[in-house]
């Protein structure tokens, strides 16, 4: 995994356990990636969900596959 990566996968995480309060987080998380997150980042974590998603929380993981089904 490339730093640039890692940071993504925390990030995403960061931001799904920010958003667990939300009346609906999964939705939140993909809102706030979508919303503020640059096109480069966007298609680098979702390839590496398509990849296997390894080290995604369950939240970020379900936002991101969300989205996936969205694009």
């Amino acid at each position: 995994m490339s730093t640039s990566l890692d940071r993504l996968i925390y990030m995403a995480n960061q931001i799904a356990r920010n958003l667990a309060t939300d009346a609906d987080p999964v939705a939140a998380t993909a809102h706030h990636i979508r919303r503020f997150w640059d096109p480069r980042m966007r298609a680098m974590i979702l390839d590496h969900l398509t990849a296997g998603g390894q080290g995604l929380d369950p939240v970020a993981r379900d936002a991101l596959l969300a989205m996936q089904g969205s694009a």
